[in-house]
């Protein structure tokens, strides 16, 4: 494809532009229905943007920005060459963010999915046996619930708190964007329905408390299940141990959750917030790193990392916004000294929540120094950010190296960022800028990239439609379920399909299939669809 854009859309107040990999005059061109040719309704030459790096194409950048009439466009190239269709709509992303918010319903665990929900998806009731202790075969506890946190039935605490934190601070800044129902079962309780998503993944996360306090790692079982359907996967599913990144992340999310069901249920706020204090005891009482190893038998998800001092300064952050208490504020100055990022949201480093903790608090319960600190890290990186995407002709902030296993996610945790320094900034101008690429990573997600694919199922003329999903693989249903995120390119894939079809060498960009089998590549998770979200949700509308 020699014309590449967003194959969604874009909102008609909004900078608008695509990209040229042949020829640099264009025409933006109404497509009429049922009709070759429609009206031009604009045409002018691209900038040369040079050879971008991440891709090693040699890119012309088409700005239309002067264009507002809402209606269907696509591009043209002067050698004919066309984009696919896309809309111009001050609803572009509405439909788009609740398909993406929906995905995570179809991932419920330890229930049957109805059709009246669910439709062609549906399936009878999945894992709903008692886990036992990993190390203590003996001991049985009910743990079901909760969201299948990927292309496998595993289910696992840091991941879980990512995901809802990043859904619940789409909703606490931008409630207006999450007012349409999800037909799910809980639609129309009272509760906008994200909540009631939330709640579902929530409930399962309460149970994963043990005594002291501290958050069982994961639930999964001993190996990943064959590619079959969920209710066929009869395997033993066991509690691995506590871990301090986990219980650090319960306790920040639990704390978070409090807050924002306070408004609707104040008994299970009372026992979010309970959970959360309990939580944050342990990790007064285990001050040291505790990490977490697969045993030499499992190979389901490990997600540990070497460090725990992020997750603890967003817990602390969390209850020094939920209490006030000035410990919590002891911890944040202790631990805001350490050589942290201070603006990432992935569940690696979930440092950048302790800042939108912070920065967006009404009630301005921290000092006034750890403001000034993570604002000014915030801003710091969004002018980096800014100054990425400047240099690469898809105006994606991503520098070739940052191409990791679920490339997709950075992106998007990036397009968090700079929303949140364009909510806190005062100068109009970098306001402006920080706006401009957060969407700029919405167009590279729907379509304005190398490879020519919308990420995001179901959107787009070329849309991913292969996901590395058990449940999308053996349903015998041919389109996936729209909404879902994939992982996107790695530029060292590691699955043994994308070893053998993407060459050596092959610019980080382009190292994307979309197989099934492509694990690397092509997976689907609960914390890549949540800050895909929480951007779609900023600009829903805007």
């Amino acid at each position: 494809m020699a014309v590449l854009c967003n194959q969604v859309g874009y909102l008609p107040k909004c900078r608008k532009t695509a990209v040229l990999t042949a020829g640099k005059h264009f025409k933006v061109i109404q497509a009429e229905p049922g009709q070759d040719d429609g009206q031009v309704v604009m045409e002018g030459d691209a900038r040369d943007a040079d050879v971008d790096a991440a891709s090693g194409d040699h890119v012309h950048v088409a700005d239309f920005s002067q264009i507002t009439q809402e209606g269907t466009y696509y591009i043209q190239n002067e050698s004919g060459e066309r984009s696919h269709c896309f809309r111009i709509g001050q609803d572009v992303y509405r439909a788009l963010q609740k398909d993406m918010t929906k995905a995570l319903y179809y991932q419920r665990c330890g229930c049957g999915l109805q059709e009246a929900y669910a439709g062609v998806y549906e399936h009878p009731v999945c894992h709903a046996h008692k886990a036992v202790l990993w190390s203590d075969h003996s001991v049985e506890k009910e743990v079901s619930g909760g969201w299948h946190d990927a292309g496998d039935y595993g289910r696992y605490i840091s991941p879980a708190a990512v995901a809802v934190g990043h859904l619940l601070y789409a909703y606490l800044l931008f409630p207006d964007s999450f007012k349409d129902s999800l037909n799910i079962p809980e639609s129309g309780n009272g509760f906008p329905d994200v909540l009631n998503e939330c709640r579902y993944e929530l409930e399962w996360m309460l149970k994963m408390q043990d005594e002291e306090g501290g958050a069982y790692h994961k639930l999964t079982s001993e190996r990943h299940a064959d590619f079959i359907m969920p209710e066929e996967d009869h395997a033993q599913f066991y509690l691995f141990t506590v871990s301090s990144m986990a219980t650090a992340d319960y306790a920040a999310s639990m704390a978070l959750a409090s807050r924002v069901y306070r408004a609707y249920d104040d008994d299970f706020a009372d026992r979010l917030y309970e959970a959360a204090v309990r939580a944050c005891g342990w990790l007064e009482r285990y001050p040291e790193y505790v990490g977490f190893r697969n045993p030499e038998s499992c190979n389901t998800g490990e997600y540990d990392d070497v460090c725990d001092l992020d997750e603890r300064l967003w817990a602390a952050a969390e209850m020094l916004v939920i209490t006030g208490e000035q410990k919590y504020q002891e911890q944040m100055d202790r631990l805001l000294k350490e050589n942290l990022t201070k603006t990432d949201f992935g569940w690696t480093d979930v440092s950048g929540f302790a800042a939108l903790a912070i920065l967006t608090d009404e009630s301005h319960r921290a000092s006034a120094e750890s403001v000034a600190d993570l604002r000014g890290a915030v801003l710091a990186e969004a002018d980096r950010l800014v100054a990425v995407a400047e240099q690469s002709g898809y105006g994606v902030a991503m520098e070739p190296e940052d191409y990791i296993w679920g490339s997709n996610m950075v992106v998007l945790n990036r397009g968090m960022l700079l929303v949140l320094a364009a909510l806190v900034i005062e100068q109009e101008d970098r306001k402006n800028a920080y706006e401009q690429t957060a969407l700029a990573q919405l167009d590279y997600l729907l379509g304005m990239n190398a490879v020519d694919y919308s990420y995001v199922t179901g959107y787009g003329d070329h849309a991913c439609r292969n996901p590395h999903n058990r449940p999308t693989e053996c349903d015998g249903i041919e389109l996936p379920m729209p909404g879902w995120v994939s992982g996107g390119p790695f530029k060292t894939p590691c699955d043994e399909v994308g070893r053998e079809h993407i060459p050596e060498g092959t610019p980080p960009m382009k190292c994307y299939l979309d197989h099934a089998a492509c694990y690397s590549l092509n997976e689907i998770t609960i914390y890549w669809n949540s800050p895909a979200i929480f951007v779609a949700a900023y600009f829903n509308g805007k």
